[in-house]
């Protein structure tokens, strides 16, 4: 746009349109690329899409030769923090030469006990051989000596809230979305330094940190976003203060709205707009409120959300994209509704009965359960407030709850759930750990990789990362771990990742390597 002044004033002389000029062009150019489209006309572009990352962290990257042949750090740094600072950078590159992992015991993601005399070859951001191990020389390839450890899938949290994981309540209600957005950013790189490589995002508007990680510019592990969680006005997903009831057509949305949380819908009509907004946005699943919830404050725990109706409009609208719905929900009729109108997996779920369990069962419906449990780990609340006596009630049932899934073969996914607390956050391997209450270690670290994978990959067309996750096999994608030890011996292992991972790689390429590579 051209100003020009004219007696003192300054008028518009006209309009020059930004969407064919040279700079416009070269970014859509490098969005195309990074997004896997045909690219328009280059203009001089670079070929590579990874120059749409900072030149800093070009830079940065570049600073760590040595480390990434498998050298010395700086004396400042440690070889954990060298490699994180090049895996903050990897995903931005070409995929290195290929791989050979040798000396390791393996956990494939389907077997129950550890395997060895194999090596497992990856290229690209594929797994492409699980042969045995002869010791020939392999030319031409990086080489990870695992010094006799554990090499396993990366973990997979079916549950999580990247948006809302570290943040306190009282601080997401009143911050600007640009320092939520930084501070989930930040939560997503410590994630997937704990080992976990994909998540399940099952309420918040995760869409742009998913696209940032995706092109490289942040690090993070794979995200499998819901969007905001659909809910009846008084339902787990209401968080608008009593003075804004009653509510009329063009009222301002609520702040959870605002953000992308959540979003207040009553009635097919309106369930069906919304479910729609969000498989535009990019949800890969639907996530609706079923039951009373803990937090919220409004609905007792018994209270049970949503008719058939309703849910089945959600459901037609996932059905439509080929994908499905899940619900949060604790309590035998919410759970029942859901199910008798098409949701596939249930969220939750601690205060179900035998009934309940023998008809997700006879339905093959998910169940996604939670280690909640009175301890450390429970999120926050206020002794004697009403969200701390639900909480209470709650977790009295988790026991049960894996009695009923364990004795009626039910499809059992876990998660964390973890909300508004950044040292919470910090045990995420150690609610994993905590499996060990009611399963076999290999069946909780089963749990964790290949059937989490099989409930991601229920999103069918809508899945963002379409591949096999969670086994170690050829084909499958390469999110890859090395344990120091044995997990199936001392599954705590797990619960503490800054020393016990030694090296984590997610999309074939390395974010951390304490033992060193080297070329043939």
């Amino acid at each position: 746009m051209e100003m020009q002044a004219s007696h003192g004033q300054t008028r518009v002389a006209g309009w020059r349109c930004i969407c064919h000029s040279p700079s416009f062009l070269r970014l859509n150019a490098r969005l195309s690329e990074a997004l896997g489209e045909a690219p328009e006309p280059s203009f001089g572009l670079p070929s590579s899409s990874h120059d749409i990352v900072p030149r800093e962290a070009n830079a940065a990257n570049a600073a760590t030769p040595a480390a990434a042949a498998g050298g010395s750090a700086p004396a400042s740094q440690s070889a954990a923090q060298t490699a994180s600072q090049r895996g903050a950078s990897a995903a931005s590159q070409p995929h290195p030469p290929a791989v050979a992992f040798t000396n390791i015991r393996l956990f494939d993601g389907k077997s129950k006990t550890l395997r060895s005399g194999y090596r497992v070859i990856v290229s690209g951001n594929t797994i492409t051989a699980v042969e045995p191990d002869d010791g020939q020389k392999l030319d031409g390839m990086q080489v990870v000596d695992g010094g006799g450890h554990t090499l396993m899938p990366g973990l997979i949290d079916a549950h999580a809230h990247i948006m809302m994981t570290s943040l306190p309540m009282n601080q997401l209600m009143v911050a600007d979305i640009g320092f939520i957005h930084l501070a989930a950013a930040s939560e997503a790189e410590r994630m997937l330094m704990r080992g976990f490589t994909s998540i399940r995002d099952m309420a918040g508007p995760a869409f742009s940190l998913k696209k940032a990680i995706d092109l490289g510019m942040m690090t993070g592990p794979r995200i499998w976003p819901s969007g905001a969680m659909i809910s009846q006005t008084s339902g787990h997903g209401d968080f608008r203060m009593p003075y804004e009831i009653p509510s009329h057509p063009g009222q301002s949305l609520s702040r959870g709205e605002t953000l992308g949380a959540g979003a207040i819908a009553d009635g097919t009509a309106e369930i069906l707009k919304r479910a729609r907004e969000q498989l535009m946005l990019g949800a890969s699943q639907l996530k609706l409120a079923a039951g009373g919830g803990v937090a919220s404050s409004y609905d007792p725990l018994d209270v049970s959300q949503y008719t058939q109706d309703e849910f089945r409009a959600a459901v037609d609208a996932a059905e439509n994209w080929g994908t499905y719905v899940a619900v949060h929900a604790y309590m035998p009729r919410a759970i029942q509704t859901a199910v008798r109108g098409g949701v596939r997996c249930i969220e939750h779920g601690q205060l179900m009965d035998e009934g309940t369990a023998k008809l997700l069962a006879a339905e093959g419906i998910w169940i996604s359960l939670q280690p909640f449990l009175d301890d450390e780990d429970a999120i926050f609340f206020p002794e004697g407030s009403p969200s701390r006596l639900k909480q209470i009630e709650m977790s009295n049932g988790t026991d049960t709850a894996y009695e009923l899934a364990k004795k009626h073969g039910l499809k059992t996914a876990w998660g964390t759930d973890t909300l508004f607390d950044a040292k919470l956050a910090t045990r995420q391997g150690a609610q994993l750990a905590k499996m060990a209450r009611w399963y076999e270690p290999a069946d909780v670290l089963t749990m964790a990789t290949r059937i989490n994978a099989e409930l991601l990959a229920m999103a069918g067309p809508r899945n963002p990362y379409p591949g096999k996750l969670g086994v170690i096999e050829a084909g499958a994608l390469a999110d890859l771990l090395i344990v120091r030890g044995d997990p199936l011996a001392n599954i705590q292992l797990i619960a503490d990742p800054a020393s016990n991972l030694a090296l984590i790689m997610k999309d074939g390429r390395i974010f951390k390597d304490t033992l060193g590579v080297a070329f043939n």
